[in-house]
């Protein structure tokens, strides 16, 4: 190689990479930032109870809110209970005759109840007493939801790591499945072991959480390392694209689904990452209500990681069997 074509190649290489980066810094703002800022309640699924004519009155003026609210309408205060604990709605009106109160859970999301909360100040006339309740409150070492949103970009992490040391240390067929899968189990009982036992983060069953963990990380890595087998190494990067730039500030484990623009919530849940905020929600402070479509997402995309790992190794295993063939084909000799 000449030393003129070097130095074209070197130059092509710096205006790529002062190029890419933009780029890329303005992707990740407009993923994280872009959200953020447009945070606001999209039909969220709220409830009301009392009697007809007042709650007619309460959905009026609900409604006023125009997309902002989903209004579920409920025969009395256990009703609405009962349906903050399945996980319908995240808070709901009740007016008795003893006067009004706001069920809410923080555990659901902390933002949202405040939400919940300044809503129904600012509709009830003033000097109004209103009783708030926290039908189900967040665990009492994270209180306000911190510990959750902030385990969330470690498990994506953990994935990714996952899926990336499977591919360069050159693992195929059942033994990167065997080591995905055994990284993903552990990952989950560490997890486990410091979100519930250690930081008192999450309050329900210490295996189901474990189980919801590893799956994430199963979820994640088995992504990564499935991408990286059908396309070679530039599958690393789309799972980055999916998994963390997107995955991540689309999940809405910060606020909630609903408080996202639509289809960004929608796309979220649709991702490792915010279905594993969800289910990590549910079985840590629902007894599981609620945890059915999300631990579905995060386990077709475990098994479809899973399956082109498996899929893309055995096709791999192939392509140099064409030129080994070519090379001991016997040399056709020469007339004469």
């Amino acid at each position: 190689m000449s030393a003129d074509t070097a130095a074209f190649g070197a130059g092509r290489r710096a205006i790529a990479v002062i190029v890419l980066v933009p780029v890329v810094v303005a992707l990740t703002l407009w993923a994280f930032a872009w959200p953020a800022a447009r945070t606001a309640p999209r039909d969220l699924p709220i409830g009301v109870a009392g009697p007809a004519t007042v709650v007619t009155a309460l959905e009026q003026d609900l409604a006023r809110h125009e997309g902002a609210f989903e209004v579920h309408r409920y025969a009395d205060g256990a009703a609405a209970r009962a349906a903050i604990e399945d996980r319908d709605v995240y808070g709901a009106v009740v007016v008795t005759p003893g006067g009004t109160e706001l069920l809410t859970a923080s555990a659901a999301s902390p933002v949202v109840a405040g939400l919940l909360r300044e809503a129904l100040t600012a509709q009830v006339p003033a000097g109004t007493n209103v009783q708030v309740t926290d039908v189900v409150a967040a665990p009492a070492g994270d209180p306000r939801g911190a510990v959750l949103v902030s385990s969330l970009l470690p498990l994506a992490l953990a994935g990714a790591a996952a899926g990336a040391v499977t591919t360069l240390l050159g693992l195929r067929g059942g033994r990167a499945v065997a080591a995905l899968a055994g990284a993903a189990a552990l990952a989950g009982v560490a997890g486990a072991a410091l979100a519930h036992s250690w930081l008192g983060a999450l309050g329900g069953d210490w295996w189901a959480e474990a189980g919801v963990l590893g799956l994430t990380v199963l979820a994640i890595g088995s992504t990564f390392a499935g991408f990286a087998a059908l396309v070679g190494k530039p599958g690393l990067g789309l799972g980055a694209l999916l998994m963390i730039l997107l995955g991540n500030p689309f999940s809405g484990v910060s606020s909630a689904p609903e408080l996202l623009p639509t289809a960004v919530g929608t796309l979220g849940q649709w991702l490792p990452p915010g279905a594993a905020g969800s289910a990590l929600r549910s079985v840590s402070s629902f007894e599981g209500a609620g945890a059915g479509g999300p631990l579905l997402v995060l386990s077709l995309w475990a098994a479809a990681g899973l399956t082109a790992t498996a899929l893309g190794a055995r096709r791999r295993s192939t392509e140099p069997a064409e030129p080994a063939a070519a090379a001991s084909a016997p040399v056709p000799a020469r007339a004469g």
